[in-house]
């Protein structure tokens, strides 16, 4: 095994030769579907319509204050939640230091429990791999567990150019599949639809998915739930494949955690003869004793319940129940670049809580698809410029999606500092650098667009450095005072133009403090 903090084996272990060995490609991944749309503009002018949308605004709003409000208090009830969440943070990062090792200890567990171990080192090969193993159990058709990396990778879209169609059975997802939309929250992805939409919704599309909507459908909340129940029944009790994602792999024992809260997950989990999961090489924790920190922590820092009313672990086949073939694909898609980023590693931590985006102001106002990612808010600002580099607008302006105030560090049950990240990689787009893109080390070019910054770091940098420079510029500060105008010219107005320039007082701190001390004291 070579290398500190590598993720995917440099080979596969020789006792298992069915499991191809990962590889990194000799260049940055492919563009589809691990990046962003190559038309999608940068946050700000994503985030225009959001912000004077106030339907939306509306729908945010009471969604994330009621998830805020009812977090608080389940967190609350834990008088060792702060230990709690330092223990969290300790067991994601022993478990990322020594990556490389627990993966190859999770495939010998997975193997010798029934499973397979397939790894894919980007998005294409990932879907390349989960439709081969599809068409070989003859179907057309998967039932699907609500998953982030299947959604990153975009396997719906994949399977359906191969001919097969997914079919969500996450109740959120669903709405989402059904309206020919994008999800917006971690947790809750159809967070920006209300009531109403969801039954037009329901309306005009279950037909063509399958079992129409019941007539004289309401927006009422039971309803549009027995409507899904029956939509999705006759998907379960038919569909010969699953696929999921896992919300935890733990290496000793090579099970996989689902936590949810419809029961849908133990459908798909359970009835389909072959399962295929789809998770990021970041979601192992060592032991089962791991488990007992994040069964606390992420069901109240997500739905605020002490614990979540499913909970579904498997370890790889019986002849008894469940399926018969399990299949375990480990996804790298640009998770090893970022565990080579000393800062930006601590991102690899996340649980999927959504606990940042409902604490949020900024989330809360321009809402998730202004992200242009599958992870929005807070985590995905600095999740994807990572995963997909900073090359595209859309991805160098994440860094800068954020007030900075510290409430998504605050809320965090794993303690990722995420304004320390978000800050790194706002140096990053400026500067430029060294990263390690595709599994090689590369120097990115400062972005375009920040070379007045960079200028005016520099000459603050000579100012700071030479008292006698930064006295006279003071000075000569104060006495133009009167002359100085509201707003910053040129590039500068992008700054000014939502902020207020300080006023410039009539004097100096130490010519204040000289005058009024008489000469005396440390002001120099």
């Amino acid at each position: 095994m070579s290398g500190t903090f590598v993720g995917m084996p440099a080979f596969p272990p020789p006792s298992h030769p069915a499991s191809p060995p990962p590889s990194h490609p000799a260049s940055p991944p492919p563009s589809h579907p691990a990046s962003p749309p190559p038309s999608h503009p940068a946050f700000p002018e994503a985030a225009r319509d959001a912000v004077h949308d106030s339907t939306l605004r509306g729908n945010l709003r009471h969604a994330t204050r009621t998830i805020r409000a009812k977090r608080a208090g389940a967190v609350a009830e834990l008088s060792d939640w702060a230990e709690l969440r330092e223990a969290g943070k300790r067991i994601k990062d022993h478990t990322l230091r020594h990556l490389d090792r627990y993966l190859v200890q999770l495939e010998e567990s997975v193997t010798a429990a029934g499973g397979t171990v397939h790894w894919a080192a980007d998005a294409d090969e990932a879907n390349r791999i989960v439709a081969e193993l599809v068409r070989a159990t003859g179907e057309s058709e998967v039932v699907k567990v609500k998953s982030m990396a299947t959604q990153e990778i975009a396997l719906n879209e994949a399977l359906e150019a191969e001919g097969i169609r997914a079919y969500e059975t996450d109740l959120a997802e669903l709405i989402v599949q059904l309206g020919r939309d994008r999800p917006s929250h971690i947790l809750v992805p159809a967070i920006h639809r209300n009531r109403g939409e969801i039954r037009d919704i329901f309306e005009r599309e279950m037909g063509e998915w399958g079992r129409p909507a019941p007539e004289g459908l309401t927006d009422t909340p039971g309803e549009l739930a027995e409507a899904a129940r029956l939509h999705l029944r006759e998907k379960f009790l038919r569909a010969r494949v699953g696929v999921s994602g896992a919300n935890f792999m733990v290496a000793e024992t090579g099970t996989l955690v689902v936590v949810e809260s419809e029961g849908n997950g133990r459908m798909c989990l359970t009835l389909p003869e072959t399962l295929i999961s789809v998770v990021g090489i970041e979601k192992i924790v060592p032991t089962w004793q791991d488990l007992e920190v994040f069964l606390q922590t992420l069901p109240r820092s997500s739905t605020a319940e002490r614990m979540n009313p499913y909970t579904s672990t498997w370890t790889g086949t019986t002849d008894e129940d469940g399926p018969r073939d399990f299949h375990l694909v480990l996804l790298d898609n640009g998770r090893t670049d970022t565990l080579a980023d000393e800062v930006g590693r601590q991102a690899l931590r996340c649980i999927r809580c959504s606990a940042c985006l409902n604490v949020c102001p900024v989330y809360e106002r321009a809402g998730g698809h202004a992200y242009g990612s599958v992870y929005p808010g807070p985590i995905g600002a600095i999740l994807s410029p990572q995963l997909r580099g900073t090359g595209s607008e859309i991805d160098a302006s994440l860094p800068y999606a954020s007030s900075l105030c510290g409430a998504c560090y605050e809320v965090c049950p794993v303690a990722i500092d995420i304004p320390e990240v978000l800050v790194h990689l706002r140096e990053r787009v400026v500067e430029g650098g060294r990263v390690v893109r595709g599994g090689n080390k590369v120097v990115l070019q400062p972005a375009r667009g920040h070379a007045a910054e960079r200028a005016a770091m520099r000459a603050a940098r000579w100012a700071f450095t030479r008292p006698g420079v930064l006295r006279t510029g003071q000075r000569l500060a104060s006495r133009t005072r009167r002359l100085h105008p509201r707003t910053l010219p040129g590039p500068g107005r992008a700054w000014s133009g939502t902020r207020d320039l300080p006023a410039v007082p009539a004097e100096p701190f130490r010519d204040w403090w000289r005058r009024t001390h008489d000469g005396k004291g440390g002001a120099e």
